[in-house]
C-alpha cells in the first residue's frame, strides 16, 4: 500500500504546474494531545479564497512540507480560488511526537478536529466554509469529523466501507499476480483461519501451522514485507482480541474499524463526491459506492454524487491491472479526475451550498 500512495504522491506533485495560478504559502502549526504538528496553508495568490480545503491523507507516512506532498493537487484548488490546509502527522516532517502506523482512525479524527479549532480560532479568511479531502483511510475519519464539525463539503476518494481492506488487497493481488482461482482460495481460506485461530484463543503453534502455504507465498512476503511471525507479537494481537482492542467480523474474519458506520453515514448533512477507480485492488470501491448509496444518498441533505473511472487504480491513476506491483511510474491521472472535483466544488459554490 505505502508503494502505490507513493507513486499517487509522485503524480500529483509532478504534474504539470505552468498552467496554475500563483499562490501564497504560510505556515501553519496547532496542538494536539501535546504535540505541535507543523504544516502550511496554501491561499490564492490575487484572492480572498472562497473555501478552505483540509486535505486529509491516507495510510502511511506524510512529509507536507518538506517533500511537498499534495502540491499539485493544492495548486489546482488554489487556481479554482480555494485555500488548502496540510500538515504532517506526528513524527513526520516537523510534527513532534512518534509516527504510529498503527494510529486508530478515531484519533486521527480527532487530530483534524484539532486542526479544525485552530483554523477557526484564527478567523483565516474561507474558514466560515471548510471542506474536507480524503483519500483511502481518510473515508473512515472524515466521517467521524462531519459526526462532530459542521463541514460543509467532502471529497472522498477511493473511500472505505466500515472494515479493513486487506483481505480484498489480498484476494484481487493474488489474481491480478497470477494465482488460479483454486489456489487465491487457498491462500485466502488460510488467511481467514489463521484470524480465526487467533480470535477464538487457538496457539501460536497451530497459527503458523495453518498459513503454511500463505506465509511462503511471494506475494504475500512482498506485501507484509517479509515479515515473520513471533510469538510474543502473536500473544499481544491475542490480548488486544481479548480486550476488546481489536474486534472482527466472525463471517469475514475482517478487523471493523468503524461501529455502527452505517449510521453515522446516513446522518451526513453535507454535500459529498465520491470518486472511485475501478481497477482499485486496494478497496472493494463497489462495496464502498453501495454503501454510500444506501447511507448518505438516501438523506436528500447529503446530497450524493459518484463518479467512477474505468481505467483508475486506488490513486485515480490510469493503469492496466490496478495491481500493487503494476508499474505506474509513466502513468497520468484518469482523465477528468481534476475536472471532474474542480467543477463539482464550483456549481456547489455557485448554488451558495
Amino acid at each position: 500500500m505505502d508503494k502505490v500512495l507513493f507513486i499517487f504522491l509522485l503524480a500529483v506533485n509532478t504534474c504539470c504546474l505552468s498552467g496554475y495560478a500563483k499562490m501564497q504559502t504560510d505556515t501553519f502549526t496547532f496542538r494536539f494531545e501535546g504535540r505541535r504538528y507543523s504544516g502550511e496553508i496554501d491561499k490564492p495568490a490575487e484572492n480572498v479564497a472562497k473555501a478552505i480545503i483540509v486535505i486529509v491523507p491516507g495510510y502511511g507516512k506524510t512529509n507536507m512540507v518538506g517533500g511537498k506532498d499534495w502540491k499539485g493537487l493544492r495548486n489546482l484548488f488554489a487556481e479554482q480560488g480555494y485555500a488548502c490546509v496540510v500538515w504532517d502527522k506526528a513524527g513526520c516532517g516537523k510534527s513532534e511526537g512518534v509516527f504510529d502506523i498503527n494510529q486508530p482512525v478515531q484519533n486521527s479524527a480527532s487530530e483534524v478536529l484539532a486542526a479544525l479549532a485552530e483554523l477557526k480560532s484564527r478567523n483565516i479568511p474561507g474558514s466560515e466554509k471548510i471542506g474536507l479531502w480524503g483519500i483511502s483511510r481518510a473515508g473512515w475519519i472524515c466521517p467521524l469529523v462531519i459526526a462532530q464539525y459542521p463541514i460543509a463539503f467532502w471529497i472522498s476518494v477511493s473511500g472505505t466501507d466500515d472494515k479493513e481492506n486487506f483481505g480484498y488487497l489480498l484476494e484481487k493481488n493474488f489474481l491480478i499476480e497470477g494465482r488460479t482461482k483454486a489456489q487465491t482460495e487457498m491462500l485466502m481460506n488460510e488467511w481467514r483461519k489463521g484470524i480465526e485461530i487467533a480470535r477464538t484463543g487457538g496457539t501460536f503453534e497451530e497459527n503458523l501451522k495453518a498459513t503454511e502455504n500463505l506465509r511462503k507465498d511471494s506475494f504475500y512476503m512482498y506485501i507484509t514485507n517479509n515479515y515473520m511471525p513471533i510469538k510474543d507479537g502473536y500473544l499481544k494481537w491475542q490480548e488486544g482480541i481479548k480486550s476488546g482492542k481489536y474486534t472482527y467480523e466472525e463471517k469475514t474474519e475482517l478487523f471493523i474499524y468503524v461501529h455502527g458506520f452505517d449510521t453515522i453515514l446516513s446522518k451526513i448533512n453535507c454535500p459529498v463526491l465520491a470518486i472511485f477507480g475501478e481497477k482499485d485492488a486496494n478497496v472493494d470501491w463497489r462495496k464502498t459506492k453501495a454503501l454510500y448509496e444506501k447511507t448518505i444518498g438516501k438523506n436528500p441533505a447529503g446530497l450524493l454524487t459518484i463518479k467512477t473511472f474505468p481505467n483508475g487504480d486506488h490513486g485515480l491513476l490510469e493503469c492496466k491491472t490496478g495491481g500493487i506491483r503494476e508499474d505506474l511510474r509513466n502513468s497520468d491521472f484518469c482523465p477528468g479526475f481534476y475536472r471532474t472535483m474542480t467543477t463539482w466544488l464550483n456549481n456547489l459554490l455557485e448554488k451558495g451550498q
